[in-house]
């Protein structure tokens, strides 16, 4: 990151390998780490092709258009903060990403009236708000069946009778899983 509204954060595979999303300073905005992303998309598989994925919570969008430069068909990313979604509809732009949709909505919101089925959720909220009590009840009737969410939080997250966690991993003081609904 660089400079007072001049943050970037960097595509590291795919269509857009080494392209820069620029990202303002916001409040609770922090890019997942490159070596949490490397992680994931190897967890998840290096390409994506033919999936349906949510960024919920985006912030940067880098989840969400990372996923696209591997081949997901369709991302929808959702930021409630207003100066993040402007900078989510430059990147899209910047990259041409007509397969992403970008709403400034609040994630709850777009939870409870949402239809859609995603194969992929990336689900990354603010920290020390509550948000994983409220979003993950909410988020099974948004995934597709065999579909995987990826979490991160400031803590561990445990298997529960909704939820196996599936993989799991730690880089600093970021804890982050592959969630699948439990059967």
């Amino acid at each position: 990151m660089s400079s007072k509204g001049n943050n970037t954060v960097r595509v590291s595979a795919g269509e857009w390998r080494s392209r820069l999303l620029k990202f303002p300073d916001v409040d609770g905005l922090r890019p997942t780490p490159d070596r949490v992303r490397q992680t994931v998309f190897n967890w998840l598989g290096q390409e994506l092709y033919g999936l349906s994925c949510l960024d919920l919570f985006a912030g940067t969008g880098v989840m969400g258009f990372e996923a696209l430069s591997r081949g997901a068909k369709q991302t929808v990313l959702i930021e409630k903060s207003r100066a993040a979604y402007q900078a989510l509809l430059d990147n899209k732009a910047a990259l041409k990403a007509t397969n992403a949709q970008v709403l400034n909505l609040d994630a709850l919101q777009f939870l409870k009236q949402n239809q859609q089925k995603f194969d992929v959720i990336f689900l990354d909220p603010p920290y020390h708000q509550g948000f994983l009590d409220q979003v993950l009840p909410l988020i099974k009737t948004a995934l597709a069946d065999d579909g995987l969410v990826y979490v991160e939080a400031e803590f561990v997250l445990e298997d529960s009778s909704d939820w196996q966690v599936f993989k799991a991993g730690k880089a600093g003081n970021v804890f982050y899983h592959l969630l699948k609904a439990a059967i």
